[in-house]
């Protein structure tokens, strides 16, 4: 069992790592006036293959956030160590073979910044040797760690008057050069990964501090879309790193407020803030068609479904707990099959929701709620 979240599982070395919350309070509540709860955050990790708790690391936390569930960054493992950043910024590097602390950062103590809103929910990236992580603050909005020994190696940009946000690093191979893409809620900004100096920004305006995609790259094209239509089309230049604004803020494209789209050749698939699947073309931001239907058809408002290829076909993770098989080109979706999985557990906008990415490993699929976490046998869906 484990208790509340919304941080999806890990897979790798027949271990499974998850995080969650454990508090007495009640944390099914929106809580936009940020009162405080008490409680403690747990890294677990588990057998694979039984589910059996091989060791959890716990610490007391008081949450501050909206939402206050639980962490939201999924793990992050490789070569034998386990990542994990809490919703109120504490990090941990891990053992995964005996759990013990290898180093640690409290994120808001060290860098003199707040958790925003909906509290740290940027997943740390894995590049050689460091560990690329959202801090937040003046001048560390950025920082890049040593991933054996925790050791800062360069700070970049600051967060600005919005806050962090909650759009995690991502890199990217174009013009010439390794950029690391960072979407903040006042700019879209290119990095040198090995050094954190900056190569390019394009200003962007984000509403209440809500980018959560992260920016997808199609040809020489970057887009990038949060809450209230706020949208950003970037035409890159093939020859160096540098970018210019192609198009910004159209209506009827994808906003995407939790989950990220995925992107087949040059047509863009995800759920709109609006609560609708919707598909529309790069650069030109078409849109080509949507629908409701796989997330239930309750009243659109933020509903949603974690998306993920298989071969020529998607498999949809929604927020009623349902996993579904379907087919999503330029001409529409058709749903394939759809099984019920799990219950969803936790409250949003006054609905039940189950909002965390499942992990697909060794033809099994692993998914949490707030109680549980399961391991469903996915062999058969071809």
């Amino acid at each position: 069992t484990v208790a509340g979240g919304y941080s999806g599982p890990a897979v790798s070395g027949g271990k499974v790592c998850i995080t969650d919350y454990v508090t007495a309070d009640n944390v099914k509540v929106d809580n936009f006036d940020r009162r405080e709860f008490s409680g403690t955050e747990r890294i677990h990790c588990l057998d694979e293959a039984t589910g059996k708790v091989l060791w959890t690391h716990e610490y007391p936390v008081k949450y501050s956030i909206s939402y206050p569930a639980g962490p939201r960054c999924t793990p992050v493992m490789h070569e034998g160590l386990v990542y994990a950043l809490g919703a109120e910024g504490h990090l941990f590097c891990l053992s995964t073979d005996s759990g013990k602390v290898v180093w640690s950062h409290d994120l808001k103590k060290e860098y003199s910044t707040t958790a925003p809103l909906w509290g740290y929910a940027a997943h740390p990236l894995i590049d050689g040797d460091n560990l690329l992580t959202l801090a937040g603050g003046e001048g560390t909005h950025i920082v890049a760690l040593n991933r054996l020994t925790g050791q800062e190696v360069w700070r970049s940009t600051s967060s600005g008057a919005q806050g962090q946000g909650y759009c995690p690093p991502t890199i990217i191979n174009h013009g010439g050069a390794r950029q690391l893409i960072m979407y903040k809620p006042d700019a879209v900004v290119s990095l040198d990964p090995a050094t954190g100096k900056q190569y390019w920004s394009l200003p962007y305006e984000a509403s209440n501090g809500s980018i959560i995609m992260s920016p997808v790259l199609s040809g020489n094209y970057l887009y990038a879309a949060g809450y209230s239509n706020k949208s950003l089309m970037m035409e890159l230049d093939p020859a160096r790193p540098a970018a210019r604004e192609l198009w910004r803020d159209k209506s009827n494209i994808i906003c995407p407020v939790n989950v990220q789209p995925f992107l087949d050749k040059e047509v863009l698939y995800g759920f709109d803030q609006k609560g609708v699947l919707r598909a529309l073309t790069i650069p030109d931001g078409k849109r080509l068609w949507e629908t409701s239907d796989a997330i239930g058809k309750r009243p659109a408002g933020s509903e949603t479904a974690f998306i993920v290829r298989q071969g020529s076909r998607y498999v949809l993770f929604n927020e009623l707990g349902e996993l579904l098989l379907a087919e999503l080109t330029a001409e529409g979706y058709r749903e394939i099959d759809r099984a019920k999985v799990i219950e969803p557990s936790n409250f949003a906008f006054g609905r039940e929701v189950v909002w965390s990415m499942p992990a697909f490993a060794n033809r099994h699929v692993y998914l949490r709620n707030d109680n549980q976490i399961i391991c469903v046998d996915f062999a058969a869906a071809k």
